[in-house]
């Protein structure tokens, strides 16, 4: 099972693009973006939509390097922060209206990557909720909860029919989420750059911004070989952080997760899954993981503060995948990468500004696809038309976490529920 690659999955497997040169001069721009994931290209592509069209984003390595272009590529509705908690910080209607979000979000990729023709792998197959528990009441609850309140019908599956699709003793019984699909990430990253490039964005790879500063009534923003003058300025760096705004990196958490692929199985796939529906299971430390189209399983999971190698990635996630699938025991690895996420303290997304032109976009907090596309619609739609529907999210602000401190206590948070799970599997036998 030896890892034949340090690179992920996704980048050997990248549509070619012409590079975007680095910033060279001065020049000037009406909104300036910094960081080239999915939040930075959402606005920037959402902003060239609505007919603002000088606009500049900046990217320190190449657009979809960091948690953008390594997750899982699950698209679904939800935030990290669950629904019953939304809930009760908001009650019903504001609650709605903020799911609501995420839910367009998942029409809108998915109409992009039709109306852009983003060669991406879209598997539009909806996504398995599989519980590892024998009680079913966990999956009951948000069942009726998310009917009732949210207006989201989930179909009901019964252990027989779980496991015709899902073929492990592992699992009880599921809820399947129809609207909801898979795909390339990093792929889909650099198509929405593209579609936002023809559009008239300027985009700048291999450009490390270094300072962003008041000049006048503007920002200039400063870089190693260039300069922008800009009149409002976006902070999307999320869990790579760009060490630019003191108050902004400290909310937020850099937290890292771990993914591989394995080698093509061929007609093994079908000895497992008969289904092309992403799955993640119902435990707090669950695993995820999806088909891929050359016959491959995509496996991810676990969270952490380390940012381990591909021979740590491989190792931890194999014990996992064997769990649930020991028939693929001896199953070559063929790549294994983490990636850092960001995460706030309150689990949901900051977005905001503090009212003299910055603004900022992050803590998506592994629920990314979606969520992303929501801010930058959010943030283009302020920039654009000066539209406050982003304001519900100041409610979850720049909350400091303490770093190094919180990484302790976020990762002792985590292995309390990882105990609590594994207590559980335990007591049910």
């Amino acid at each position: 099972m030896k890892n034949t690659s340090p690179a992920s999955y996704y980048r050997a497997t990248a549509n070619a693009y012409p590079a975007y040169a680095p910033l060279q001069g001065r020049s000037e721009a009406k909104v300036a973006i910094i960081g080239g994931g999915f939040a930075g290209l959402h606005t920037a592509l959402g902003l060239a939509e609505r007919g603002v069209h000088d606009v500049v984003l900046l990217e320190r390595e190449q657009v979809g390097f960091g948690a953008s272009g390594r997750n899982g590529g699950f698209v679904f509705a939800g935030y990290s922060l669950g629904e019953q908690a939304l809930l009760d910080a908001h009650g019903a209607e504001l609650a709605r209206a903020m799911f609501q979000r995420t839910t367009d979000a998942v029409e809108r990729i998915r109409q992009l990557t039709r109306r852009y023709a983003i060669a991406c792998d879209v598997v539009d197959e909806g996504v398995i909720w599989a519980n590892w528990f024998r009680d079913p009441g966990v999956l009951r609850q948000r069942q009726q909860l998310l009917a009732e309140h949210y207006g989201v019908d989930w179909t009901w599956l019964e252990r027989d029919r779980l496991r015709e699709l899902v073929r492990s003793e592992r699992y009880f019984d599921g809820l399947y989420e129809r609207n909801a699909l898979h795909l390339h990430p990093l792929n889909f990253a650099i198509g929405l750059a593209k579609a936002a490039s023809e559009q008239g964005v300027r985009i700048h790879e291999e450009t490390d911004v270094w300072r962003v500063r008041r000049e006048g009534a503007r920002w200039c923003i400063s870089a190693a070989h260039g300069e922008i003058l800009a009149d409002q300025v976006v902070l999307a760096c999320g869990g790579y952080l760009g060490g630019l705004h003191r108050q902004i990196d400290r909310a937020i958490l850099p937290i890292a997760t771990y993914v591989m692929v394995t080698e093509p199985l061929g007609e093994r796939i079908g000895d497992i899954l008969r289904t092309r529906a992403a799955i993640y299971d119902s435990r707090f430390a669950f695993d995820y993981y999806r088909p891929l189209s050359d016959s491959r399983l995509l496996w991810g999971g676990r969270i952490s503060v380390r940012d381990r190698s591909a021979r740590g990635v491989q190792r931890l996630l194999m014990n996992d995948l064997l769990r649930v699938f020991p028939s693929l025991k001896g199953t070559r690895v063929d790549y294994a990468w983490s990636g850092l996420m960001s995460y706030a303290r309150h689990q949901m997304p900051q977005i905001g500004t503090r009212g003299d032109g910055l603004w900022w976009a992050q803590a998506f907090g592994g629920h990314g696809l979606a969520p992303t596309c929501a801010a930058g619609e959010l943030l283009a739609a302020a920039l654009a038309e000066g539209s406050e529907a982003w304001k519900p999210f100041a409610h979850y602000g720049l909350d400091n976490t303490y770093r190094p401190i919180g990484y302790l206590a976020a990762q002792a948070g985590y292995w309390w529920q990882q105990g609590k799970d594994w207590f559980k599997t335990r007591l049910e036998g």
